[in-house]
């Protein structure tokens, strides 16, 4: 069985959530969530938990967690009372809501074209 090279991992999905807060909330943002994180990197499915801060923006924030599948983040957290928890931590902070997406893995090898591809 061929083994991944140590900088790949298992298939994995990424959920990126743009979050935009409120002018002169950042740092109590960043506590809420230093204080709320445990609720999401505790979750069964759940792989690391990040947030990144803007340079040229310093209201906005990226979170990114990575899942073992969508169903994890969606029903072990989402419908769990996780998160509820964790928005009580970091919502009241929002300037808006945030944006949340999901994404997989571009390999880095790609398959070389078919023939019928190339044509």
């Amino acid at each position: 069985m061929p083994v991944a090279p140590a900088c790949e991992s298992a298939a994995m999905v990424l959920e990126v959530a743009l979050i935009d807060v409120l002018p002169g909330h950042e740092e109590a943002f960043a506590a809420a969530y230093a204080a709320g994180r445990e609720l999401v990197a505790t979750t069964p499915g759940c792989r690391t938990v990040r947030m990144t801060r803007g340079i040229e923006s310093p209201t906005r924030f990226v979170l990114l967690i990575e899942w073992d599948s969508v169903e994890a983040h969606e029903v072990n957290f989402r419908q769990s009372e996780r998160f509820p928890a964790w928005r009580a931590h970091i919502g009241p902070h929002f300037a808006s809501p945030p944006v949340v997406e999901h994404f997989t893995d571009v390999p880095a090898t790609a398959a070389p074209p078919r023939e019928a591809d190339a044509a």
